[in-house]
């Protein structure tokens, strides 16, 4: 390995942690995936330790294709896959 590489410890870090991310994208457009395969995107305001996340203006996207619309939306932390950033953050 050359000395320009970044070591693993080195390039985590630059990334942040995932308690940092996750402090980072309240407020912000993200989309979740849940257990089935389907995705939420919308506006995340609130985020709990069991992963448990509130949506507001939330679009329902399965199989590509978007098929419903909810102003509110509450995911139970045990349903969720993962949360990404839809915004710069």
């Amino acid at each position: 390995m050359d000395s320009a590489s970044p070591q693993p410890e080195e390039a985590a870090a630059a990334a942040g942690s995932p308690s940092e991310f996750l402090k980072n994208i309240v407020g912000k457009r993200v989309k979740v995936r849940i257990g089935s395969g389907v995705d939420y995107h919308g506006l995340l305001t609130c985020l709990d330790g069991y992963m448990n996340v509130a949506l507001e203006d939330t679009e329902e996207w399965a199989n590509g294709r978007k098929t419903a619309e909810y102003g509110d939306c509450f995911l139970r932390g045990n349903n969720v896959l993962y949360i990404s950033a839809l915004e710069d953050l």
